[in-house]
């Protein structure tokens, strides 16, 4: 047996460990309430999955991108409609039985799950998503992804991470004074069932995803013709397992098959399509990332002697008064990043990465500032004002995956070869081997 096709057993035991840890923290927190325990077990599953089927939200712009190879952005389309789904039936059941959309709740009318992701769609929206969409690429990754690669050792997401938080303060601000501006007159809040009931409202964003996954797969084409397309490649974790390797139960071919080899992109999505309404059935909300990101900005300024008790922070600040271990996204976000961990101990995968220079430090914090700004700007980031919003019917949700593609690859074009995780374009490398052939 070839000495890579052995398990790991310092980072299998450091996994078993942890495992041990989140269980034991896991009983706390149910003590405390059981809903703090049921966010720590999704939000291992959430870090599991997306590490180990390598899936990230900022990918499904930035792989493409640079690749010309559209599996992650059509896994996302189809884990889209997966929800979109099963979203129709939950929602419809709950609206016969006289259920409303959350933004028209009045009294003891009970709100439709998850109908919280219905929200404006104006010019603050689409600012937030442009900027988010550079920020995440800047960073490296969008909520969950610099959640994932923090559990996954990358050192550079600790520092997107801190500055996501920060910058969330000052976007909750921006977002509050463009509320109370005469901008906030031209928004419009669209719940397509009202318009096209549940099954129009269905067909319609099954349609929209349609065109999507076509675009996308003419674009694939077009770079094979081009001749700058690269092939789907798996990491090193698929280890190519000899012929000959124990084909019992009780072997590494049956660890490697369950706890190392990569899951698909769309494995992956199919997953967290599952995971999300699970989420909903059990809390009645939807899956969110960035509203914990903006109460840790919060109470970092609070601990800093910053006043946080105006209008714009009231509810972030009234949560951080109660305590973020009672707070449900903080709980599911650090255990995001544990899953994530978890994954990668298993696979015996697992170390920290510090290959950064400074120059690059300072953009992942530069971009985590966009990606908190953007987030509190657009009431949310590719989980809760994209994935969500669109699961849930809502039109903001079309118009910030517009302004975000459109930031994201404005930052692709912009830096790359300027920072270590955007490569140079096609463009230029080309420019660049002609000189160097030249010379």
């Amino acid at each position: 047996m070839s000495t890579e096709n052995k398990i790991n057993k310092k980072q299998l035991g450091a996994a078993l460990i942890v495992i041990l840890i989140l269980v034991f923290a896991g009983n706390m927190l149910s003590n405390i309430s059981p809903k703090l325990g049921l966010s720590l077990i999704t939000g291992l599953f959430f870090g599991y999955i997306l590490t180990r089927a390598r899936f990230g939200f900022a990918g499904g712009v930035k792989k493409i991108y640079i690749t010309g190879e559209g599996s992650l952005t059509k896994a996302l389309l189809v884990m889209f409609a997966v929800t979109i789904i099963a979203m129709a039936g939950l929602q419809w059941a709950a609206a016969a039985d006289g259920a409303v959309v959350k933004y028209l709740v009045e009294g003891n009318a009970v709100k439709i799950p998850a109908s919280g992701s219905v929200k404006t769609l104006n010019l603050a929206t689409m600012i937030g998503g442009f900027l988010f969409g550079i920020g995440m690429m800047l960073a490296g990754g969008c909520a969950s992804g610099t959640l994932t690669d923090l559990g996954e050792g990358a050192f550079r997401s600790a520092i997107a991470l801190l500055f996501f938080a920060v910058g969330s303060v000052p976007g909750l601000s921006a977002r509050y004074a463009f509320d109370q501006s005469a901008l906030a007159d031209f928004s419009t809040i669209v719940y397509l069932p009202h318009y096209f009931g549940y099954i129009g409202a269905t067909i319609i964003s099954l349609l929209l995803l349609l065109v999507l996954y076509m675009i996308t797969r003419k674009y694939e084409s077009f770079r094979r013709s081009e001749g700058h397309f690269e092939e789907l490649e798996y990491d090193e974790r698929d280890l190519s397992l000899e012929e000959n390797e124990d084909d019992s139960f009780f072997s590494f071919k049956t660890y490697h098959k369950f706890l190392m080899e990569r899951w698909s992109y769309m494995t992956g999505g199919l997953l967290i399509a599952v995971m999300f309404i699970f989420v909903v059935n059990t809390t009645g909300k939807d899956w969110g990332v960035t509203s914990a990101y903006a109460r840790w900005g919060v109470a970092i300024f609070d601990s800093l002697g910053f006043d946080m008790t105006g209008p714009a922070f009231a509810s972030y600040y009234e949560a951080v008064q109660q305590g973020l271990i009672n707070d449900g996204g903080t709980i599911r976000n650090i255990a995001i990043i544990f899953g994530s961990a978890i994954a990668f101990l298993l696979a015996g995968k697992f170390k920290f990465d510090f290959n950064f220079n400074l120059k690059d430090a300072g953009y992942y914090a530069f971009g985590g500032l966009l990606m908190g700004f953007g987030a509190r700007m657009a009431k949310g980031c590719n989980i809760g004002a994209l994935y969500s919003a669109i699961s849930n019917f809502s039109l903001n949700g079309w118009g910030f995956l517009i302004a975000l593609s459109l930031g994201g690859l404005f930052a692709l074009k912009v830096f790359a070869g300027k920072v270590n995780i955007i490569p140079a374009n096609r463009y230029q490398t080309e420019e660049e081997n002609s000189e160097q052939i030249s010379a």
